[in-house]
This record gives C-alpha cells, sequence and structure tokens, in this order.
C-alpha cells in the first residue's frame, strides 16, 4: 500500500484543492446572528487536527457547507483570511479565521448532485469525512455557477 494513501486513497496535495470546504450543522443565521445575505463576516471555524491544515494558506477560497436534513448545502463564499491557528496543546480545537459572504440563496445539495462536474465531490461522497474537505477546480466553478457568483473573493 501506497505510504501516502489511507484505504487506497492518495494524500490529498495542495494542487488538488480550488476551495475549501468547512462544513457546520448550525445554520449560519445561528453561527452569527443578525448576519444578512449579501453580507459578509469575518468567522473562526474550527477544523479537525489533519495534515491538510498544513495545506490551508491565507487567500485560498473556502465555502461554508450546511450539513444536515434541513438545507443542506453551500451557504455563504469566500476566503481564508489566515492560517489555522497552532494548536499546541493535543486537547485545543485548531480554528481557521475566513471572511464569508451569506448567499441569498444557498446551493442546495439537491442542485449540486445533478450537476455533472460536481457529483463526485468528497463532501457528497464521504459526508461524514474531514472537515476541512475540499473541492476541485470544476467543483467549485459548479458551485460559483449555480450561486450565480463570479469569484469566491467577491462573492457577488
Amino acid at each position: 500500500m501506497n505510504p501516502n494513501s489511507r484505504a487506497g486513497r492518495r494524500r490529498l496535495a495542495a494542487a488538488d484543492v480550488a476551495a475549501w470546504l468547512l462544513k457546520t450543522s448550525v445554520h449560519p443565521t445561528e453561527i452569527e446572528p443578525g448576519w444578512l445575505p449579501g453580507h459578509e463576516r469575518t468567522l473562526e471555524r474550527c477544523v479537525a487536527r489533519s495534515y491538510r491544515l498544513s495545506l490551508m494558506k491565507s487567500g485560498q477560497a473556502c465555502v461554508l457547507w450546511l450539513s444536515g436534513r434541513v438545507s443542506p448545502g453551500v451557504h455563504a463564499i469566500g476566503q481564508l483570511i489566515g492560517e489555522p491557528s497552532p494548536a499546541a496543546l493535543s486537547d485545543v480545537q485548531p480554528e481557521v479565521l475566513v471572511c464569508l459572504r451569506l448567499l441569498a440563496e444557498p446551493v442546495a445539495r439537491s442542485e449540486l448532485l445533478a450537476h455533472p462536474a460536481f457529483a463526485g465531490a468528497e463532501v457528497l461522497t464521504m459526508p461524514a469525512g474531514s472537515n476541512p474537505s475540499y473541492l476541485n477546480g470544476p467543483q467549485l466553478a459548479a458551485v460559483l455557477e449555480l450561486a450565480g457568483v463570479t469569484s469566491p473573493a467577491m462573492g457577488e
């Protein structure tokens, strides 16, 4: 077995990542009360300790994915504005600072499932997988297209 793989999967490389997908089970307006569609918020988001944290760099695109049965899908788009916090103590949860713009209409999981470029996204094939997850270039393009935005940084 390849030392860079787990159960036949290879390790993620920086070149694989067009955007980070940060998962939450809490609706964005509960994360940040008063957050209105079209407005940006700077948030600290918890991430799991893994080698992926070393791939996260300020300025990279990211999306906020709401998990669960009610309105799952992409609810906000933006970018990392910091690298993951150094969690020196084993009981400290690493966090990353992001700037996200809440979408007027979320991009529903069902819409993404129907998009051929997004069908193989890690968040769909391994929904209980890593946080952060990631999107490749075509998957990010599908999100932007369905959200009606031109750039993750602009959120417009």
